[in-house]
């Protein structure tokens, strides 16, 4: 089994690079860095990438509003020398509370955007000269003015509902999923893989501790902020067995924030949402995920106390050396 680590926006850039050197010393396939609205995702694939010297670094996700695509490619071109070959390019729509209130962009034609995006990248690190006429982007002699360590870097495309999950099969080398039922993700996996095959990765919640019940509370609540402040994982879960969950859960959080609603997550949520619980549970849940046919699932290490010593458990229990 592939499996990588996501270290992400509840931990520190300090604490980030801890992690990083433990992570350097396991068989860890990849280590994952999300951007949200805190640290700059290619500074840290920069600084992660002089931390480790074997596994891959992935950007989970670079959203493609923030950014331009030929701001994107330069910066793909130049994490991938500094790691020497050993970056994943993750591509992402966020959504439309981010894109238009944190970056003052129009969140529109998400699918054709991402299309354009993969396709100019890829030119652009070809390292020929560049002549595109989009519908979204028009470019004119674009020349990299470095060489690529790689002509090719692979792409991979954050997925949700299905337009762009039949585009990421499309067009990406592999699909990045997250919040998605363990039921739903196994049918969409079967039927999308008998077309084409791409890598598969799934981001799952992941939360280990001694005390199960201490674990299994940590998960909630970061499946209660995703439902609370992602619009689009809110409508998808209702969509998919999850509606008045969903619905109570939200309203919890209008009138009192993110201080209960946590407590409205069902044990049936967790069970297909996330891995948590003691370190024997932990190791059965992952088998479940890993046998429904994702090809890498990506542990987001979600700390519980004391960070160090949290991540101690977290390596013990998911990560050979």
């Amino acid at each position: 089994m592939r499996v990588a680590c996501s270290l992400g926006s509840l931990l520190s850039i300090d604490e980030v690079l801890e992690c990083s050197k433990i992570i350097a010393k396991t068989k860890t396939d990849t280590i994952w860095v999300p951007e949200t609205w805190g640290m700059e995702n290619f500074s840290m694939l920069g600084a992660v990438s002089s931390k480790t010297n074997t596994q891959k670094i992935g950007s989970s996700i670079i959203n493609i509003y923030s950014r331009s695509p030929s701001t994107i490619a330069m910066g793909a071109a130049t994490i991938d020398t500094i790691s020497n070959g050993r970056l994943v390019l993750g591509l992402g729509t966020s959504s439309v509370p981010i894109v238009e209130s944190f970056h003052g962009n129009t969140f529109e034609k998400p699918v054709q955007r991402m299309k354009e995006y993969v396709e100019i990248i890829r030119l652009v690190l070809s390292g020929n000269q560049i002549n595109f006429n989009g519908n979204i982007f028009k470019l004119k002699k674009f020349t990299l003015l470095i060489k690529p360590k790689r002509k090719e870097i692979p792409i991979y495309v954050a997925a949700i509902n299905k337009k762009m999950v039949d585009l990421a099969w499309e067009i990406g080398d592999g699909v990045i999923f997250y919040l998605r039922p363990i039921n739903e993700m196994k049918e969409t996996i079967s039927k999308m893989q008998s077309k084409k095959k791409i890598d598969v990765t799934c981001q799952l919640i992941t939360c280990v501790s001694e005390n199960s019940e201490e674990a299994i509370n940590r998960a909630k609540k970061t499946i209660a902020f995703y439902i609370s402040v992602g619009e689009i994982y809110r409508k998808f879960l209702a969509k998919n067995g999850y509606e008045s969950e969903t619905s109570n859960i939200f309203e919890e959080f209008k009138k009192t924030g993110l201080k209960t609603n946590h407590n409205l997550v069902t044990e049936n949520m967790v069970k297909s949402l996330a891995i948590c619980g003691t370190p024997d549970d932990c190791k059965t849940q992952l088998r479940n995920f890993s046998n429904i046919g994702i090809d890498q699932p990506v542990l987001q290490f979600n700390p519980i106390g004391k960070t160090k010593e949290s991540f101690v458990l977290f390596k013990k229990t998911f990560l050979s050396e």
